[in-house]
């Protein structure tokens, strides 16, 4: 067993509340339960319940807008908590844009992206202030791992960044909690339960995934939708004139969600990695979903099918098809957040304070 370390991960929302904030969440807790020493500094604590083992230091909440300014106090925060309470030994590591990690988690597609946009709309503070913390992320001499949670988030890395490459690692994927399991059967010719779920259900592709199902309500007329996630009454509007059968569950225990399912519908827009994808296959539930999802590299032609964002509805719906006709589904997808935890065991032991 490796000896215990002492490690500081910088999230400025703590608690399972949102992708990026449960993973932290998660790694923490894990971490702490394979004896190492874990400190959190965030602006908030919005765990219902305290962790076992893990410090958290409220660093005091920021004016959220601008959204760079916010970044910029609250690195100022942690770097003067660092000040006074940091030892030689801590590994201090960041999920957000920092100036004193050595270490970063990079959940999302880099800002970077923006440099493709023609140089009159590059004009601005906010652009600047957003290169420049990201690059500062990134490039700092004491920066000395890069963890990308994808391998679409670790490619476009290395593209826009390719001095940093010698220091990016293995994408380090999230872990998936224990969930009910679907019950094998054999679903009616006419019938089958589509699930989707996302509270930003915009980005997430709520509006493509009815034309979907609207579409494979041809062939299924007693198909069932259930969507999860959203606030009904931001989302009434699309189920106005669908002819299909559907709930709107609106937050929810995902615990139980999965185990309902047929297929899990994602055809989502902007997904940097989708946990929801692996907790459904977790579950046993196939999974069709778009190829900008960075869970994509988890989705195998046993388990799913991915499809090009801007494909038809007739070809999503002639997919999800194929998956209600399967008499039998055992995705056997196992990747836990202890699995996660000794990956990022590995990286941390590589550091140098």
């Amino acid at each position: 067993m490796p000896k215990p370390l002492n490690i500081v991960q910088v999230c400025r929302r703590f608690g399972p509340v949102g992708g990026m904030e449960r993973y932290v969440w998660e790694l923490s807790h894990e971490l702490a339960k394979l004896g190492h020493q874990v400190h959190i500094l965030c602006e908030v604590n919005l765990c219902e319940e305290p962790l076992a083992d893990v410090q958290i230091h409220e660093l005091g909440a920021v004016h959220p807008k601008p959204r760079w300014l916010a970044h910029m106090r609250f690195s100022k925060h942690v770097q003067q908590w660092l000040t006074q309470q940091q030892t030689p030994e801590m590994i201090i590591h960041s999920h957000e844009r920092t100036a004193n990690h050595h270490i970063t988690t990079f959940h999302g597609p880099p800002f970077a992206i923006v440099r493709n946009l023609p140089w009159w709309k590059r004009l601005s503070l906010r652009m600047y202030m957003n290169l420049w913390l990201e690059k500062r992320e990134l490039c700092a001499p004491q920066v000395q791992a890069i963890v990308p949670n994808s391998m679409q988030i670790a490619e476009a890395l290395s593209m826009y960044y390719p001095s940093i490459k010698h220091k990016l690692t293995a994408p380090i994927i999230p872990g998936v909690s224990p969930l009910k399991k679907r019950i094998q059967h054999t679903i009616a010719q006419d019938a089958g339960v589509i699930g989707f779920i996302g509270k930003e259900w915009k980005r997430k592709g709520l509006e493509k995934a009815v034309q979907i199902v609207e579409s494979l309500h041809q062939t299924r007329p007693n198909l069932h939708f259930l969507v999860a996630g959203a606030n009904q009454e931001d989302i009434a509007h699309l189920f106005k004139h669908v002819s299909f059968q559907f709930e709107l569950l609106g937050s929810i225990d995902v615990s139980q969600f999965y185990a309902q399912l047929d297929v899990l519908l994602h055809p989502a827009s902007n997904e940097p990695y989708g946990m929801v994808i692996t907790e459904a296959l977790s579950a046993d539930v196939p999974v069709v979903i778009s190829d900008v999802c960075g869970a994509a590299s988890e989705v195998t032609e046993s388990l799913g099918s991915t499809l090009a964002l801007h494909s038809p509805a007739i070809a999503w719906a002639e997919q999800v098809n194929l998956w209600l006709m399967q008499e039998e589904f055992h995705a056997d997808y196992k990747h836990s957040w202890q699995d996660t935890a000794l990956a990022y065991e590995k990286v941390y032991e590589k550091i140098s304070c």
